[in-house]
């Protein structure tokens, strides 16, 4: 991702609900380049975006590929309020140990799980136990994929924070957004 589309993305947040916070995919490859948290910064003040409104997300790529570079850059942008989520969570081979080594603020769970509860009785309890655990870690705990009400319903029961997913609301333009936040205020 471009300084520019970063840029953009935060200025165009600025003018909706200061209840919404916009998520960024960061890839390994961005995250481990020195000056990110720098590039970060001054998004953020060209557009005016207050840090808190500002989630990157990561996957355990990033964390493999240089740990330490990695936790630098992760300080650096939680002293100004920048959240970090974990994303795809579960589908990594060291996903836990990185939960104690990073300072993670959330962990979005992988949509491969969510999809499984439906015909898996051993997926439903990873899912539970990965809720629970993002519970114990104070973390917020985001459901990906979520296409039908069954794994709405499942994923409450489990006292899951967040969902996204086609059941939930389908992307839409900039444009359209606008509209959904105007009407449901």
């Amino acid at each position: 991702m471009s300084d520019v589309v970063l840029e953009k993305a935060c200025k165009d947040m600025v003018h909706l609900s200061p209840d919404l916070v916009i998520s960024v995919n960061i890839s390994a490859v961005e995250f481990n380049t020195r000056g990110l948290a720098k590039r970060v910064k001054a998004a953020l003040q060209k557009s005016g975006l207050k840090p808190s409104r500002l989630e990157l997300e990561i996957t355990e790529n990033v964390t493999i590929s240089n740990p330490d570079i990695t936790l630098e850059t992760m300080k650096q942008l939680k002293d100004i309020g920048v959240r970090f989520l974990i994303d795809d969570f579960g589908t990594g081979y060291s996903a836990l140990s990185y939960l104690k080594r990073f300072p993670f603020d959330g962990i979005k769970l992988d949509k491969s799980f969510v999809f499984a509860m439906e015909e898996s009785e051993n997926a439903k309890i990873i899912v539970e136990n990965i809720i629970g655990l993002g519970k114990a870690y104070s973390l917020t705990v985001t459901a990906e994929g979520v296409e039908t009400a069954e794994q709405l319903k499942r994923l409450k029961q489990y006292h899951c924070d967040e969902a996204q997913g086609y059941f939930i609301g389908k992307p839409v333009a900039l444009d359209a957004l606008n509209l959904d936040v105007a009407f449901s205020v």
